[in-house]
């Protein structure tokens, strides 16, 4: 059965337009809770959920909708404002609730907002429970009597304690002292805790984007935008770069000299460190994950497994195969030994205890790492446009791959977060990656147009 509302991570759209209204949050948050509540084993009179959310304005009226809704079905609510997505995954576990929320659309724009979901374990719900609170919501909503309807309370150490934690994954005899980094919060959940981590365990810090207004989130800042973070390194000669993203869950890091590491990157380094002192099973990996770094990590003996693209999809795949280390070239690292979700501050933190432990640089580090060139073309969908099956497309594809001659990789797929179509080729050779990049967009574009035209005729 296919999901209605959620998406790849939680429920995601421009506010004020359904679903992202006050009216849906409340029922979804009304929703939630029965669910919740109702696969809970708990001897309080009320379960209780965690809501945390990242800076957007829109936040401020999301988290009174989806307390309202939380309350009405009689569920408990733990409020601790702006916060990093994996903080809430981990004070859920920590506070031994019964789920943790966020309200955050990651790193897309000021005007799209989200929510999303952790169990109790601070995990990423199941597509199963998805699917039973989008049953839920078809239900009429019927509030509880006052006697039984929840309460709510503000927790004013979140960020204190969240800190602590961050810095428990940084080895006990090791330090960053000497070190200049450059810390760029997007503007987002992070602004408050992540230089704060960084700089009590010794470094020194330059701030970017740590100064929210609402509407600034992840605005020519951050790891969508790591050309702010990169100036800022040059510009103070820092020794690396750490960007996270709105919601703090993802990782992009720069060197001394600019150059710019993404998550594939990050995860080899990370992966070729651990094997030093334990054997590394495997790295989770998605569909998007370069073939470089495939190929980079065979040469270590280390298997990598592909995901569909997503972090909950990688998660779910290292568990069943009871491998540690995942995560997505976009900048989502897991360690499963040091937290149950992608966290862009403990990635980083895991990214330089590697080198502090080498004496490398990040470039020394990753220098057994060659990246396929890879080509991403992203292209708004029409609404109902069949891309799949369109024969122009399919032989545009066929095309392509006999063009790489078994050198390369071309993907088509929907992004699951907005209304778009992902076109990714890859291969050895970069002018052949582009070429066919293009010819397969232009034929796609081609063909909505042709499918626009026969509707209207």
């Amino acid at each position: 059965m296919s999901r209605k509302y959620f998406g790849t991570d939680g429920v995601r759209g421009r506010v004020g337009e359904a679903p992202i209204t006050p009216d849906f949050v409340m029922r979804l948050g009304y929703a939630a809770g029965l669910v919740l509540a109702a696969g809970q084993d708990h001897a309080v009179e009320h379960p209780a959920v965690l809501i945390g959310k990242d800076t957007r304005i829109s936040g401020y009226m999301l988290e009174a909708a989806l307390e309202a809704g939380f309350t009405a079905a009689g569920v408990d609510v733990v409020l601790c404002g702006p916060i990093p997505t994996p903080a809430v995954a981990y004070l859920t576990r920590a506070l031994r609730l019964q789920a943790g929320v966020v309200l955050s659309a990651s790193h897309n724009p000021y005007e799209d907002n989200g929510i999303k979901f952790f169990s109790a374990q601070g995990t990423k719900l199941s597509d199963a429970i998805e699917l039973a609170i989008e049953a839920q919501l078809d239900q009429p909503m019927q509030c509880m009597t006052s006697r039984r309807l929840g309460r709510a309370r503000r927790v004013d150490d979140a960020a204190g304690r969240y800190i602590e934690f961050c810095k428990s994954t940084f080895p006990n005899d090791l330090d960053l002292h000497g070190m200049k980094i450059v810390v760029d919060s997007a503007h987002g959940a992070a602004y408050r805790v992540a230089p704060k981590v960084f700089h009590e365990l010794g470094a020194e810090i330059v701030g970017v984007g740590d100064t929210p207004n609402g509407f600034n989130i992840n605005d020519a800042v951050g790891a969508t935008a790591p050309q702010a973070m990169r100036e800022a390194v040059l510009k103070s000669k820092a020794d690396c770069g750490i960007a996270l993203d709105g919601d703090g869950d993802r990782l992009v890091m720069v060197d001394a000299a600019g150059e710019v590491y993404d998550g594939d990157r990050l995860l080899y380094l990370i992966a070729r460190h651990r094997m030093q002192s334990a054997p590394v099973g495997g790295i989770g990996g998605t569909l998007m994950s370069n073939l470089g770094f495939e190929h980079a990590l065979s040469r270590l003996g280390i298997p990598l497994g592909r995901a569909k693209v997503g972090d909950r999809y990688v998660l779910e795949m290292i568990q069943e195969r009871g491998w540690l280390l995942g995560g997505e070239n976009s900048g989502h690292i897991i360690c499963l030994d040091r937290h149950s979700t992608g966290d862009g501050i403990v990635a980083a933190l895991q990214v330089l205890a590697a080198l502090r432990a080498s004496q490398e640089s990040l470039s020394e580090a990753c220098a057994d790492l060659v990246l396929y060139p890879q080509k991403l073309i992203n292209i708004r969908l029409s609404p109902g446009f069949d891309w799949a099956n369109d024969l122009n497309i399919r032989a545009a594809v066929k095309s392509a791959e006999a063009s790489l001659a078994g050198t390369g990789r071309v993907l088509l797929r929907p992004s699951g977060t907005e209304p778009l179509l992902r076109v990714m080729v890859e291969g050895r050779d970069a002018d052949v990656v582009a070429d066919q990049a293009e010819a397969i967009a232009s034929t796609i574009r081609r063909a909505m147009d042709r499918a626009t035209l026969n509707e209207e005729a």
